[in-house]
């Protein structure tokens, strides 16, 4: 073979190897592309399962909190439309017909009753201290005792302005209102029966009358609960004065247990000490 032939083998040698490297590398870097796909692929699926998964939860979470603004916004309209309800409705002046009074504006005597009263009947000492109050206005101008009143009103009603009897005496001294209707005309009719102070006014009158037909405290009771006319009262009148008996201690600044049941009074036993007049009784709360 001569020098040319070999330079030609050589030359056609070195062209198969550069043709065989050129495959080789086209070979890789279509590999290469085809996994960089691969892996660009996988990206963006990953990225679209996140971005999907993420708009789901973006979707759940603004359901969440307008479903939460929803209810705020009803609760809020309903809180303003009872708001609107009571101002419709607005008077200020209604605390006038409260019949009600703070126990500290109450003398000495007044309150220690006033709250005897509220802890033994178990009654705000508010309405109690008004009664008080009126128990003590009222008696002054009755000449009766206001610890007999108070007590009349414990026994007959336990403190309830709307009590009721079977025979129909009402409020808080129980009196008879088809008997006593003409006492409640100059208060507007018998629906007066039911405010507390108009009922304790005209059963004050009503026990006046009654104690000044007896002549005495204990007859007058008999015929305030109707047993004017038969030899039993059912202790009525043992059971009031011995309430009044509890009251007028505590007017007197004595410690005097308000669960204990009351007891017939002195003045129902002889004796010398006990206070048997109205008007003895009296000077005791002066």
């Amino acid at each position: 073979m001569t020098t040319r032939q070999n330079l030609i083998a050589m030359k056609k040698a070195a062209g198969q190897a550069s043709s065989l490297f050129i495959k080789d590398i086209a070979q890789g870097l279509l590999l290469v592309s085809h996994n960089t796909l691969a892996v660009l692929g996988l990206g963006v699926v990953a990225l679209v399962m996140t971005v999907t998964s993420q708009h789901e939860l973006r979707h759940r979470i603004e359901d969440l909190t307008l479903g939460w603004l929803n209810d705020r916004l009803e609760a809020r309209a309903e809180m303003e439309g009872n708001t609107n309800t009571l101002i419709a409705f607005n008077e200020p002046d209604a605390v006038t017909r409260a019949t009600a009074t703070d126990p500290k504006a109450l003398p000495r005597q007044q309150a220690a009753v006033a709250q005897w009263l509220a802890k033994r009947y178990r009654v705000a000492p508010e309405p109690i201290s008004r009664l008080v109050q009126e128990a003590w206005s009222s008696g002054q101008r009755a000449h009766l005792e206001p610890t007999l009143i108070l007590a009349i009103i414990a026994i007959e009603s336990s403190f309830n302005p709307f009590a009721q009897s079977p025979v129909g005496a009402q409020g808080l001294m129980q009196v008879l209102t088809r008997v006593h209707d003409d006492k409640y005309s100059a208060f507007g009719g018998t629906l007066a029966a039911f405010d507390p102070v108009t009922n304790v006014r005209v059963g004050v009158q009503v026990l006046k009358e009654c104690i000044q037909r007896a002549g005495s405290v204990e007859e007058g009771l008999r015929y305030y609960v109707g047993a004017a006319n038969i030899a039993d009262d059912g202790g009525y009148a043992g059971r009031v004065l011995g309430e009044q008996e509890q009251l007028l201690l505590v007017a007197a600044g004595q410690r005097v247990p308000f669960n204990v049941t009351a007891t017939a009074p002195a003045s129902l036993r002889p004796a010398q000490d006990a206070p048997s007049s109205v008007n003895e009784r009296i000077a005791l709360l002066r």
